[in-house]
């Protein structure tokens, strides 16, 4: 008996969405379930070389929770590229700001640094309260 393994295909993928609520959700736990969503690996035909994962609405991200010390000691840092442009944000400065760039930094840090990495991320929707845009993808009380 000989099995042949079949490769897959671009046109043999399908698309689903996904609702998240991260209201009460620790944030490394949340951001490893989106990513593995994003990518596609809760599929049976996944391949790592094509860009077979799902859309992910996340709702409430204002009410995502750290745990420890982190709200206080964790920092984001940027660079703007001239001298004496180095930046560090602490996280509940960039709570206050805007709460949805912590999602997508956690989230971003958890996909393969490849060039499907920024299809993946423009398919996650992140918004801070429970109001979205998105509501005729989802079948009623479809949310996880």
């Amino acid at each position: 008996m000989i099995i042949k393994t079949k490769a897959t295909k671009i046109e043999e993928v399908k698309s689903d969405w996904h609702l998240i609520d991260a209201k009460g959700q620790i944030l490394g736990r949340l951001a490893v379930r989106i990513a593995y969503l994003l990518t596609g690996k809760n599929k049976i035909n996944y391949a790592p070389y094509l860009d077979s994962g799902d859309s992910v609405v996340v709702i409430n991200a204002a009410k995502v929770i750290v745990s420890g010390k982190k709200a206080e000691d964790k920092k984001y840092f940027s660079h703007s590229g001239y001298p004496g442009g180095f930046k560090a944000v602490t996280y509940e400065q960039q709570m206050t700001k805007d709460p949805r760039k912590i999602i997508t930094h956690a989230v971003s840090g958890m996909l393969p640094k490849n060039k499907l990495r920024d299809p993946r991320l423009a398919r996650l929707k992140i918004f801070t309260d429970s109001k979205h845009s998105f509501e005729d993808k989802f079948k009623k009380g479809d949310k996880r």
